[in-house]
């Protein structure tokens, strides 16, 4: 009652200046399919007119939910899968597939890749931004290859941050009070020195406690600080030129599980992974005749972690060009290309993990022709193109994609796909070794364990086919379907049969049993998602979610990885519900409850749960905001997944409290 009695002691307010109308209040039905996107096709384009299972949150929507992390706020888009493993660290996935480093996504900030090839996917711990500097999140769930290139495979994750002209003037927010979110704080400054040129400058920090782990270890706790700027630059009515930056630093805690030769044995280790980095964009966007244009952008970005076992410094440098030929009759060509350099240097620093050799390149260079041909204007379209690239690993991969579109009315659009995407190796398929201690005590001395990279490791497959629906009913109730069928191949598993060594060293004599990665299984995956959002009163929304889907895997001639089969299916729920209630009330007042439903792992035994969260927020006063989330409310704590060392940890419930002013 004390949050709603500041609320209620200033009706009169006007609304905060600088926000638009759709920051302050829910998007119209109308105005869900009409919403832009880019991540699709490189080009804004309504979704109405998008070929794709895509889903785009809004700036809105993740100020409604509370979400302080990227991966939190990505559970509001359905079919993706999201489950923390302790406090620093989630496993992100879409239609299956679901790993600590998402390594079958690729996961986009601004269009800038941060996809690691050294693990094969994303530290989600350093993916971060001010929140209120998010415009929007853009989600294809589905191959995106042929756009994106190598590891778009089961979807692309785009977050795209405001114009500095959205965020002008000054914004401070702080947050905490929780278990976990102990502090977050957030600083801008938005400046208009020039008619055609507007600066940001940000600042954000955040400490944040353990999760339960087992024994009350609080391991996992961990901060960071990072600060930045974004710079717009009109120099003609033709041109815009954006160039932006961010640096960070902190500490990641982890516990891990080390092998060690002398004397022989298996360490638990607990270590602050140290990390820091930064980034410099620079794009120059170019209108042309006839709604033509073209775009390049640059980009540079250098990434530090310090583990326990291993230091890597890596460097990347990416161009791409993409040409927008919208003049020709009946036709919308996307040409373009790009080339990566990523070279990095890896320290080890514990004898029983390392990656060969230490100082090496992934470089990719890719070519990529999409042709939208307009059968029928705005209501049959037909969508063909491909990507072709070149990566050090792999040599030469294509990745083709046809898309039809229908809209027999206004209202409706139905739609169909087919393409094929590529996972390429990376240093974990091809270079590790790791050595774990699996018997301390065999006939000839302990028994070691050694995971090798396969130098003939070749790229994951994908062939997937889609279709969906999008419909809106009575201008009160929007739907959104989409089914999949994928078929996969030479996906990761272990080769065999393993061969058995013996060291008859003094005074610790041992034996070792080495494997290596291979391409062993083949398989499918089938799923449905469904997302109804329905608006019977002006002041209250109803958002619903429901994803199902199945993965079946089976051994190529030649393996047995049936366990192997069995971990990956097991490891991303069959099904996922969620509801989600917006009630925006009189006197700026604002309660969100979100409902969710994860049904059970059973390659890591975690049960299925429910959960909710809430949150309240109102207008105090002309430039203040007061906000109250409480998250995960059903239970003291729950379990999502099993992490990287084999720990089952319990996600707590917390309360948080926010204070926002802006000016």
């Amino acid at each position: 009652m004390g949050t709603a009695s500041l609320c209620f002691a200033t009706p009169q307010q006007p609304s905060p200046p600088g926000l638009s109308p759709t920051q302050l209040k829910s998007l119209s039905l109308e105005q869900l399919g009409e919403v832009e996107i880019t991540t699709v096709s490189k080009q804004p384009e309504e979704v109405w007119q998008t070929p794709a299972a895509v889903f785009v949150v809004t700036h809105d929507d993740i100020r409604r939910s509370g979400a302080t992390t990227i991966p939190e706020a990505l559970r509001l888009i359905p079919g993706v899968e999201v489950a923390r493993s302790q406090s620093g660290a989630w496993a992100v996935g879409i239609r299956g597939f679901n790993s600590g480093f998402s390594k079958d996504l690729l996961v986009l900030i601004d269009g800038r890749s941060v996809y690691t090839p050294l693990f094969e996917g994303v530290y989600w711990d350093v993916q971060d931004v001010v929140f209120d500097n998010i415009d929007r999140i853009e989600v294809i769930r589905g191959p995106g290859g042929t756009i994106w290139g190598p590891n778009a495979v089961n979807g692309v994750i785009n977050i795209i941050t405001r114009k500095a002209a959205d965020t002008q003037g000054a914004y401070a927010q702080v947050a905490g009070g929780g278990p976990v979110d102990r502090f977050i704080g957030e600083l801008r400054l938005g400046l208009h020195p020039r008619a055609n040129l507007q600066l940001r400058l940000f600042a954000k920090g955040f400490n944040r406690g353990p999760e339960q782990n087992p024994g009350g270890n609080p391991y996992d706790q961990w901060h960071q600080e990072r600060g930045g700027f974004r710079a717009d630059w009109q120099p003609t009515t033709r041109d815009s030129v954006t160039a932006s930056s961010v640096i960070y630093g902190g500490k990641t805690g982890d516990q891990n599980t080390i092998g060690e030769f002398f004397p022989p044995s298996q360490l638990v280790v607990d270590g602050e992974q140290i990390v820091s980095g930064g980034d410099i964009v620079v794009r120059w966007d170019r209108q042309l005749k006839g709604n033509s244009d073209f775009y390049v952008e640059g980009y540079f970005d250098r990434t530090i972690r310090a583990t326990s076992q291993f230091t890597e410094t890596r460097n990347t440098e990416d161009v791409d060009f993409i040409d927008h030929l919208a003049s020709l009759p009946r036709q919308d060509l996307i040409l373009g290309g790009g080339l990566r350099e990523s070279p990095s240097h890896l320290v080890q620093t514990q004898a029983t993990v390392n990656f060969l050799p230490s100082k090496i390149n992934n470089y990719v260079y890719s070519l990529f022709a999409q042709d939208t041909f307009r059968l029928v204007p705005r209501r049959l379209l037909l969508t063909v193109g491909s990507k072709f690239i070149y990566d050090h690993y792999s040599g030469w991969g294509v990745q083709p994609s046809a898309q039809l579109l229908w809209r027999p009315h206004s209202n409706t659009a139905l739609w169909t796909s087919v393409a094929r995407a590529l996972r390429t190796p990376g240093r974990l398929d091809r270079d590790l070794s790791l050595i774990g201690n699996v018997t301390p005590a065999g006939p000839n001395g302990p028994i070691f364990l050694q995971v090798e990279g396969n130098p003939n490791f070749v790229p994951e497959v994908l062939i997937g086919y889609g279709a969906g629906l999008r419909q809106l009913l009575w201008r009160k109730l929007y739907m959104d379907v989409a089914a999949f069928h994928n078929q996969h191949d030479n996906i990761e598993s272990y080769g065999g049969p393993a061969p058995l060594f013996t060291f008859p060293t003094n005074p610790y004599p041992y034996e070792q049993i080495n494997i290596q990665f291979a391409n062993g299984l083949r398989g499918v995956s089938d799923g449905i998602e469904i997302a109804p959002d329905w608006k019977p009163l002006s002041w209250f929304e109803i958002r619903g979610s429901y994803s199902h889907v199945h993965v079946a895997l089976h051994s190529k001639p030649g393996f047995d990885q049936e366990a192997y089969a069995y971990g990956i299916e097991g490891s991303s729920p069959h099904r996922e519900a969620s509801v989600q209630g917006i009630f925006t009330l009189p006197y700026k007042l604002e309660i969100v409850p979100d409902y969710r439903f994860v049904s059970a792992l059973p390659a890591g035994h975690v049960p299925s749960y429910q959960t909710a969260d809430a949150r309240i927020a109102c207008h105090v006063e002309r430039h203040l905001d007061l906000s109250v989330s409480g998250r995960n409310l059903l239970q003291p704590r729950h379990q999502e997944i099993t992490g990287d060392n084999s720990n089952l940890v319990g996600i707590k419930r917390e309360v948080v409290a926010g204070l926002t002013w802006y000016w």
